[in-house]
């Protein structure tokens, strides 16, 4: 593996408005119809992007017939996306909004699998890169996704925690590549799944101490008085950062020695309407123009090699592993 950073753009490919019940009843799939202008926009900067893809997006078109085009075409990867409202077998109760780390062994186990064949038969490859829905990751998803031969996770963000919520939190966790442990999916250990971190840290960088107890605040009214003395969180993600946001963040990876930048959004962004980021045809606009802002400075200024997420774990392993020894005669 190069020492270039490795970047990758993660795009949670889901129904439109997975933010409302109405949304999440709905399922409508409209959103698709933008992913052809995310990837010719991938295309102009060489970027090749990772589709994780919910069951809707898989088995309704438009979605299914765009998606098995791109996937097709060799510039991206499909992997998986679990929403335990829309994976059969779903249940109403689930209807809320549920994390997958909720869900009872047997129904997440269930879930898995039928998400994995379904985009195996409908979209003609099968997933091996994984986000679960709402970031709700636990040691029996990661158990779980080695037994059907998932070969990356990216569920973990440094910056999440949403325990007041029913949630999960992964403060503390790395934001470096790790293979987390069975039982800590925030700490290293020995799964054969990688993870590869959400990019997100504070501006200033605060130690990983402080940095937990930052995401412990409620954002109403101790983050806003933090951030109006200078200290915030920033994600590369480009409707909850400003673009300069994003780019300092991306620099300062790299300039850490961190080997990944990992970008995340969803597919309902693309659209008007289909996300509470983007409502008109504006926002979208604005939204691409950020988004190729930060494209143009990673893939330019930082001279980073553009991988999908299989191929980001491909090279860490072979960086981790190295070539064999020479045996001299």
């Amino acid at each position: 593996m190069s020492d270039k950073p490795l970047f990758m753009v993660g795009v949670d490919t889901e129904a439109d408005d997975q933010w409302s019940m109405e949304g999440r009843k709905r399922l409508s799939v409209e959103n698709a119809r933008a992913l052809p202008r995310l990837q010719a926009l991938c295309d102009r900067y060489r970027v090749r992007p990772s589709y994780l893809v919910t069951h809707e997006m898989a088995t309704r078109d438009p979605s299914r017939s765009i998606l098995r085009d791109l996937v097709g075409s060799g510039r991206c990867e499909a992997g998986a996306h679990l929403h335990p409202w829309s994976s059969p077998p779903y249940r109403e109760e689930d209807l809320v909004g549920r994390y997958p780390s909720q869900l009872e062994d047997a129904l997440l186990e269930a879930q898995l699998l039928e998400l994995t064949e379904t985009i195996e038969s409908s979209l003609g490859v099968r997933p091996v890169s994984y986000r679960a829905g709402r970031h709700g990751f636990d040691a029996r998803s990661l158990r779980i996704l080695e037994t059907l031969g998932y070969r990356v996770d990216t569920s973990v963000d440094p910056l999440f925690n949403e325990r007041r919520k029913g949630g999960p939190s992964f403060a503390g966790a790395p934001v470096t590549p790790y293979w987390p442990s069975l039982k800590n999916v925030r700490a290293p250990g020995t799964s054969s799944v990688l993870e590869i971190p959400v990019s997100s840290a504070t501006t200033p960088w605060l130690p990983k101490g402080l940095e937990r107890w930052f995401t412990s605040l409620p954002a109403i009214p101790w983050r806003g008085y933090l951030k109006r003395l200078g200290l915030r969180a920033v994600w590369l993600r480009p409707s909850y950062s400003s673009a300069e946001d994003a780019k300092a963040l991306a620099s300062s990876l790299v300039a850490r020695g961190v080997p990944t930048l990992n970008m995340l959004f969803h597919s309902s962004e693309l659209a008007p309407g289909a996300s509470p980021y983007n409502q008109t045809a504006a926002d979208v606009d604005r939204f691409f123009e950020r988004l190729e802002a930060v494209l143009a400075h990673i893939m330019g200024r930082l001279d980073a090699r553009s991988v999908t997420y299989l191929e980001a774990a491909e090279a860490i392993r072979q960086k981790a592993v190295g070539p064999p020894p020479r045996i001299s005669p």
